[in-house]
């Protein structure tokens, strides 16, 4: 049986759900002397049975970015990594995959896959600090511009800024973040299509459309299934789960992943063997994780809507109508476990609040099994300027919050003590 018949095993004509697959999708263990598990593959380089193979390997590699080339060697593609590739595709229902080191990294080479000097990138706002800080440093160093939709829900707000950009230059790609981090502000799929499609018509090439994933899917939010072309993750956060290992990946239809993964291949930007054998052992209980961590967080999120020392709680539960509720409807299946809130006060409370946290760690990132909690404007987004920062909502008095797998109980106990205590001078 060879591993693409493994692939497509069927139980009873069922076609099986992605909680299952994760067991055992893309490994057939009689390939690996029986392994039930998938061995880490520590080699840096793989050989060939003939010259000729050798060729053909290098000649489909520089056409198909690796994707189908065979194994040649590690910063190219390895096995871990294949199906580690082969999990996510499925999970997000997209065509293709591409791994990689780090968030950032897939970010980057998915926007540098699309991107020539002179263009400009449409992008909603707020995004993650890493990425404002590329779009509009890094990148506009090598003569990129960048535009921000100030509102991914408002049709004005979008057509504002399609016009403010195509006045500025050729526009390859639109780059979303939904929820975005650190506020849960929503982006309309369907207005990107909108906008996609209005942008072909004034410049001839329709925009690859990237979307930020990572506080939602691939559990609770499936971009592809909206007409996104290329869904982008922090593994780091949830589908790794652990805070243990730093990854991202690149998901979506067969001709722009090809696109992405030569560029990966240029930059040597892959995930290595024992990173990408995690991402396989967390895809087996991501669900599970998250559904019991989102669970925790609108509990949480509810309780402090009725604090009295809360200002505003910035969680999709607390988005009780108007467009904002009619997208989160339309596009999400769950809130996820990730989201903040104002307290009343600034800088000062909200640091006497993190200070006196026992159960909740002092910690950037998201998505683990433990919770974590952060001050966005002097972590996060502290490289974004100030004027973006406050326009976006990320001031002072923001928290974020990241729910893990403790009891919410005591959770909410442990927020009630560091509300009080912020309170204190």
């Amino acid at each position: 049986m060879t591993t693409r018949d493994y692939r497509r095993r069927k139980v009873g004509g069922r076609r099986l759900r992605p909680e299952t697959q994760m067991m055992s999708y893309g490994y057939d263990p009689f390939l690996s002397e029986g392994a039930v598990k998938p061995p880490v593959f520590l080699t840096s380089t793989f050989a060939f049975r003939t010259a000729e193979e050798g060729a053909s390997f290098f000649d489909s590699m520089r056409t198909d970015g690796a994707s189908d080339a065979g194994l040649i060697y590690s910063r190219f593609n390895h096995p871990n990594l294949e199906i580690a590739e082969d999990r996510l595709a499925l999970f997000d229902e997209g065509e293709g995959a591409a791994v990689f080191s780090s968030g950032m990294a897939a970010i980057t080479s998915s926007l540098l896959a699309f991107v020539r000097p002179g263009d400009v990138v449409l992008h909603s706002q707020p995004l993650y600090g890493g990425t404002e800080t590329l779009l509009t440093s890094s990148l506009a160093s090598l003569g990129l511009g960048a535009v921000g939709v100030s509102d991914g829900v408002s049709r004005g707000a979008v057509d504002d800024a399609v016009g403010r950009a195509l006045g500025r230059g050729r526009v390859p790609v639109i780059f979303v973040e939904t929820p975005a981090n650190p506020t849960n502000a929503l982006v309309d799929f369907a207005l990107i299509a909108a906008a996609a499609d209005a942008i072909a018509t004034h410049q001839g090439l329709r925009p690859i459309t990237i979307c930020d994933n990572t506080l939602l899917g691939p559990v609770f939010q499936k971009p592809l299934r909206h007409g996104i072309d290329v869904s982008v993750y922090s593994l780091t956060k949830y589908i790794g789960g652990h805070s243990d290992l730093v990854a991202g990946a690149a998901i979506g239809a067969a001709e722009p992943i090809r696109q992405i993964r030569r560029t990966r291949s240029a930059f040597g930007s892959q995930l290595d063997p024992h990173s990408s054998w995690m991402i396989g052992r967390s895809l087996e209980t991501v669900t599970l994780r998250m559904e019991r961590a989102a669970a925790s967080a609108s509990r949480l999120a509810a309780w402090l809507a009725d604090h009295d020392a809360v200002a505003t709680v910035y969680h999709p539960d607390t988005l009780v109508g108007g467009d904002y509720r009619a997208v989160f409807e339309r596009q999400c299946e769950g809130g996820g476990s990730t989201f903040s809130f104002a307290i009343r006060g600034g800088r000062e409370e909200a640091f006497r609040l993190l200070n006196a946290l026992q159960l909740f760690k002092l910690a950037v990132s998201l998505g683990g099994t433990e919770s974590l909690a952060c001050h966005p404007a002097s972590t996060t987004h502290s490289g974004v300027p100030a004027e973006v920062r406050d326009r976006v909502g990320v001031n002072d008095a923001l928290i974020r919050v990241s729910v893990g797998l403790e009891d919410p109980d005591d959770l909410v106990a442990d927020l009630g003590d560091a509300l009080a205590a912020s309170r204190r001078p």
